[in-house]
């Protein structure tokens, strides 16, 4: 199979790495703000695996849908405060008390639709325990073949995979867990390498050898 890496094609309109005064590449998305540089810098595309881990990544995904990852991860540490630190049998015993406190903490994202859809997928993930558990349902739908972008308009706003862990999760009982979404946990955890070429981060993950 080509490596797209090595097709350079026609760049006219196309939004490549912003370099800093050091050299330094990043996307633009991470170049707006110390915090978003810190988040790409040390967290984003790095392999989680562990269960909690799993499910703060796929429940901030859930709240970010129509908003900006900024607003959410701005938010993060009263997240993780609100939702017991996103231990999933902590949050799946909230009952309609702590719905409505949670409705009422101006610290946090305040939607009835999505902070139920975090209890009910924290029921989800204890009952996916019998199947292996969180982490090897979602890992099992690791693409075969890597991404190389060399732009952001080289990177898919959903894939195949994508499009299959959804189902599979949907299967599962889970909600707010659409194809975008879950492309956006894949791209965020490391399960494809979405660092542009030519990104200080690129290959830093460990999962992927076929880096450029």
């Amino acid at each position: 199979m080509p490596n797209p890496a090595s097709e350079p094609g026609n760049t006219t309109g196309k939004t490549g790495l912003v370099f800093d005064s050091e050299g330094v590449g990043r996307p633009p998305w991470a170049t707006t703000s110390a915090l978003l540089r810190e988040y790409y810098d040390t967290e984003w595309g790095m392999p989680v695996r562990d269960e909690a881990g799993l499910f703060e990544r796929l429940t901030l995904e859930g709240f970010q849908s129509g908003l900006s990852w900024a607003t959410v991860l701005r938010k993060r540490d009263d997240f993780r405060i609100a939702f017991a630190g996103f231990n999933p049998d902590a949050v799946a015993a909230f009952g309609p008390a702590e719905v409505e406190r949670l409705l009422n903490n101006p610290k946090i994202i305040r939607n009835r639709r999505k902070i139920e859809a975090a209890i009910n997928n924290a029921n989800a993930t204890i009952k996916l325990r019998e199947k292996g558990g969180l982490s090897e349902f979602i890992w099992s739908f690791m693409p075969e073949e890597n991404l190389y972008p060399r732009f952001m308009e080289d990177i898919p706003k959903t894939s195949e995979k994508a499009k299959e862990l959804s189902k599979a999760l949907k299967k599962e009982g889970f909600t707010f867990v659409g194809p975008v979404t879950c492309h956006a946990l894949m791209e965020a955890i490391g399960m494809f390498d979405a660092h542009l070429i030519g990104s200080h981060r690129r290959g830093t993950s460990g999962v992927w050898d076929d880096v450029v």
